[in-house]
């Protein structure tokens, strides 16, 4: 393989240096949904992390463009050897963090090796498994030893949540928030108001706003009534008949973004009957993709998908997959597996996603015909993400865009801490595991595609469809096109 190239985007550089040179001003308001209750963090790293704060105050060394590669964020640079075993980060100067502190190769060392370290059980620790030694060489520059050669190392750093923490700040980060991002902290609630100020010293310069306030609550319908009556500026993952409301209304705006984002449903692999693929294999095959996706989002509200976790402008997307309704099929293989006769589950839904309730009723409806008998039970908003999700046999899941390798090994691989349905399938991860050392790209390509595959055939979660994201803003908020895939640039947005 030929060595590959430093890479440096100077015109991201450069219109960053020059953005958002006029004086802040004005306050931005943004709800969320509490999904994670008492649990909820400034950790990046954490089971908690409320993104929506996060990805205002923090960096990463490496964040996605808005066509899904890598470009600079903390990092100005990168290079790698022939072999792609080693690589080395080259940092910004002259960047601080909220306390004035310079941010310096150390900070990126530790935070990467706390997050490898089992006793913090962060999620995305099987994101940056393959980094086996990290050298801090000066204090801007960082190499990197990885176990296998991986030619996508720096797609992979672009994950949300490998967000860079000062060093030793593990202790107070998730009360603290101290990071090098556009905002800072001011007051951490996650249950009421949450409010961040201006960083005036960002390094793409000062932000558009003044102030931010990020505010709880739980409920969806609540959100919406939130965005109509101004009390915030912005909400994405609206329904369509929400979508509808806010088209209504002359004092707002509806954003379109195509994104890699799914929705769908999670059957607990390690719990009966779902222990056996073939009950897993015909929950999914009573399903009609496209009729649930018109009734959940609208047909202009997304793409299907046959079970892949891999958005539909990913390099390593699968696109010669189909999975139509089979209702036969499914009868087949749950009288195969000694269910004759049907089988009667339980789906725990709530108003986390406000098309969640939509789309476990669709379901409902819709695999009836299989003998497939469904109780659809409510819960709670506030603190679904500890309380239900991966406690429960059969829920309701949501994932945002992740780059092919980190979603299929975070949420399918045995034993990830994120592995939501708890599956165990030694035939995935080598199959992942090949694709990680193959350097030839059509090669390492065919394997994610292989990967895709083999979870259509033995996996344990129906992803319904990839969502396109309709967000409601209010009209005086502008420079918001780019919301999804955590890529907004957050110190250009501005309120009139």
């Amino acid at each position: 393989m030929k060595r590959i190239l430093t890479m440096i985007a100077a015109a991201a550089l450069a219109a960053g240096a020059t953005a958002a040179m006029a004086q802040p001003k004005g306050t931005f308001r943004q709800a969320h949904e509490v999904g994670f209750g008492d649990a909820s963090s400034l950790d990046p790293a954490s089971r908690g992390r409320v993104f929506q704060v996060t990805e205002k105050i923090m960096s990463r060394l490496v964040r996605p463009s808005l066509d899904g590669k890598p470009s600079p964020d903390l990092a100005a640079s990168w290079s790698a050897n022939a072999g792609a075993t080693e690589w080395t980060f080259r940092l910004r100067p002259n960047v601080r963090f909220h306390d004035g502190r310079p941010l310096t190769s150390a900070d990126v060392v530790y935070t990467l090796k706390r997050i490898q370290d089992p006793k913090t059980d962060s999620p995305v620790r099987p994101t940056i498994a393959m980094i086996t030694a990290m050298e801090a060489v000066d204090p801007l520059t960082v190499r990197m030893t990885l176990a296998q050669p991986f030619a996508d190392l720096p797609l992979q750093l672009t994950d949300y949540r490998l967000m860079i923490i000062p060093d030793g700040s593990g202790e107070t980060i998730a009360r603290t928030g101290i990071g090098t991002g556009p905002f800072k902290v001011e007051k951490f609630d996650p249950r009421g108001t949450t409010t961040l100020v201006a960083n005036a010293d960002y390094f793409l310069g000062a932000p558009g706003v003044e102030r931010m306030e990020i505010i709880g609550i739980s409920d969806a319908n609540a959100r919406l009534q939130a965005l109509l009556g101004g009390q915030v500026d912005f909400l994405p993952g609206l329904s369509r008949q929400q979508r509808q409301l806010v088209e209504r209304s002359n004092r707002h705006k509806v954003h379109r973004v195509e994104t890699g984002n799914w929705r769908g449903i999670v059957f607990k692999a390690d719990s009966k009957p779902f222990d056996d693929p073939r009950v897993r294999k015909a929950m999914r095959m009573a399903v009609d993709r496209k009729a649930m996706l018109e009734i959940a989002v609208g047909a202009d509200g997304g793409s299907t998908a046959c079970d892949t976790p891999v958005g539909p402008k990913d390099q390593y997307r699968a696109i010669d997959m189909s999975c139509p309704q089979d209702i036969a099929g499914a009868k087949a293989l749950l009288a195969a597996a000694g269910f004759p006769n049907g089988i009667d589950i339980e789906l725990l839904t709530s108003t986390v996603e406000s098309v969640w309730p939509t789309i476990a009723e669709t379901f409902q409806q819709q695999v009836s015909a299989a003998g497939i008998r469904v109780k659809v039970t409510a819960v709670p908003t506030d603190g679904y993400w500890n309380q239900v999700w991966r406690k429960r046999d059969v829920v309701m899941t949501r994932w945002n865009e992740r780059p092919a390798d980190s979603a299929l090994n975070e949420i399918y691989r045995t034993a990830a801490p994120w592995n939501e349905s708890f599956i165990s399938d030694p035939q995935l991860d080598a199959i992942l595991d090949a694709a990680r050392r193959e350097l030839d790209f059509d090669k390492r390509r065919a394997l994610y595609v292989d990967a895709q595959k083999r979870l259509s055939e033995n996996g344990s979660t129906l992803v319904a469809f990839h969502v396109t994201d309709y967000v409601g803003a209010t009209a005086r908020a502008r420079d918001i096109d780019a919301v999804e895939n955590f890529s907004i640039r957050w110190h250009l947005v501005k309120v009139d």
